[in-house]
């Protein structure tokens, strides 16, 4: 009888941890590298799934400093109610550097990109 528990045991133990391994996979934090140089960055469009990301910003002598700022389409960028303040990076971005944002979970629908410091149009970011 002992082993016929330990072996269901070892069973549903097997079973769990193959679920939350497979979950943990499907769920993973993807990484999202975007570049700045002088005026824009390199990547106009990003088109992702919805989930969970970080963002990579690297400046490549754009300007002194750079940043990210990610909202909702049709909200206004200039107020920072309105900025999705998780993407923004962790330090402002130096000259040859990459820092990175917290993670962003981000749902179907369109959002814009920009830095106000490099001055950049907005980019249209949109997740199926």
């Amino acid at each position: 009888m002992k082993n016929l528990i330990v072996g269901l045991f070892l069973v549903a133990f097997t079973f769990t941890a193959t679920a939350q391994d497979k979950m943990s996979k499907a769920d993973a934090v993807k990484t999202i590298s975007l570049e700045q140089t002088k005026g824009e960055f390199t990547q106009k469009t990003l088109t992702l799934s919805e989930g969970t990301y970080i963002f990579e910003v690297s400046n490549n002598n754009a300007a002194p400093e750079v940043g990210l700022v990610l909202i909702e389409d049709g909200k206004d960028g200039t107020k920072p109610e309105n900025h999705i303040t998780e993407a923004y990076v962790s330090q402002m971005v130096k000259h040859g550097k990459t820092e990175s944002s917290k993670e962003v979970t981000l749902k179907k629908g369109t959002y814009k990109y920009f830095c106000p410091f490099n001055e950049t149009p907005e980019y249209t970011l949109i997740v199926k």
